[in-house]
């Protein structure tokens, strides 16, 4: 068996990375008998699921802090890719294929990606793999609290509230949305909002002319006043009823208020679990729903 090579990873590298990612997660699902990704080895679903994602795979390679791939005889085997702003470090993926598992992959590919000289923050979107678990708490990021995906058919949703919902528009809006970032998550990403808002219509919700949250049909939500959570998430329903689609978002379990709207909603909980951890604790992530599916915060 020849040995394995590093080289930073291309924007050409997308689908390659994104079979590596799809068969990780794939085998997590299978032997922790959780719903992560349905029918996973199906030929045809990896092309949908491809068609669905490959906006968001481009968009992590253009806009990459780090970005490691490791081969063997010319085949990428596993992956780490980070992305970095205003001071936080975010460790987007890192996915090794079954077979390349416990070999030291890994490592390597993580004290490659998941360096900085400047963050202040690391964060990592972490699933419940004890290997890598062990890996990210040896890195010095601990757990502060689960994430879970909540979703139901959407319905129409009536919520008494005195906010105003206006589309948003990055460019226009970027102050303000910078704003309620530092606020919420500690610090800016004008990068993401940009690519967000090419995927997904996003709102900002505004209380007597003054602008005190954002969110984007599916996540990512920021409101300075949790209890607001119940009219924007009704809002993001409604939305998704009158086209006929599900709604669904990524929820840390330490967000009551959203917590108490969707469970009276009846939404259904997703047996697949990922876990926020950091190196220090930060934000106010009661505040917050996160990206969607959740690469990152």
């Amino acid at each position: 068996m020849n040995p394995i090579a590093y080289r930073r990873g291309t924007l050409e590298d997308s689908f390659a990375v994104f079979q590596v990612f799809l068969a990780s997660i794939t085998d997590l699902s299978e032997r922790q008998n959780v719903a992560a990704v349905t029918g996973g080895r199906d030929p045809a679903v990896m092309q949908s699921l491809w068609e669905r994602r490959r906006s968001m795979f481009e968009f992590l390679a253009r806009n990459a802090a780090q970005f490691w791939v490791a081969e063997r005889d010319g085949r990428i085997v596993a992956y780490a890719r980070s992305l970095e702003h205003d001071g936080l470090m975010d460790l987007t993926e890192f996915f090794v294929l079954p077979q390349e598992q416990s070999a030291g992959v890994g490592s390597e590919l993580l004290a490659r990606a998941f360096q900085s000289r400047t963050a202040q923050y690391r964060v990592i979107i972490a699933t419940t793999d004890e290997r890598a678990l062990s890996r990210y708490l040896k890195a010095g990021v601990y757990a502060r609290f689960p994430v879970k995906n909540f979703w139901r058919k959407a319905e129409k949703v009536e919520a008494k509230t005195d906010l105003q919902f206006e589309p948003l528009s990055v460019e226009r809006d970027l102050q303000e949305l910078n704003r309620i970032d530092r606020a919420i998550v500690a610090h800016v990403r004008p990068a993401i909002h940009r690519w967000v808002a090419t995927t997904r219509e996003g709102f900002l919700y505004r209380r007597k002319g003054e602008t005190v949250g954002y969110g984007y049909d599916g996540g990512p939500y920021a409101l300075l006043n949790d209890s607001d959570f119940p009219a924007a998430l009704a809002h993001g329903e409604s939305r998704a009823a009158e086209r006929d689609e599900e709604f669904g978002v990524e929820v840390p379990l330490i967000n009551k208020r959203a917590i108490h709207f969707l469970l009276e909603r009846k939404y259904q909980i997703e047996s697949f679990t990922t876990f926020f951890m950091s190196n220090e604790p930060f934000g106010k992530f009661e505040n917050y729903l996160c990206f969607n599916p959740i690469f990152f915060m």
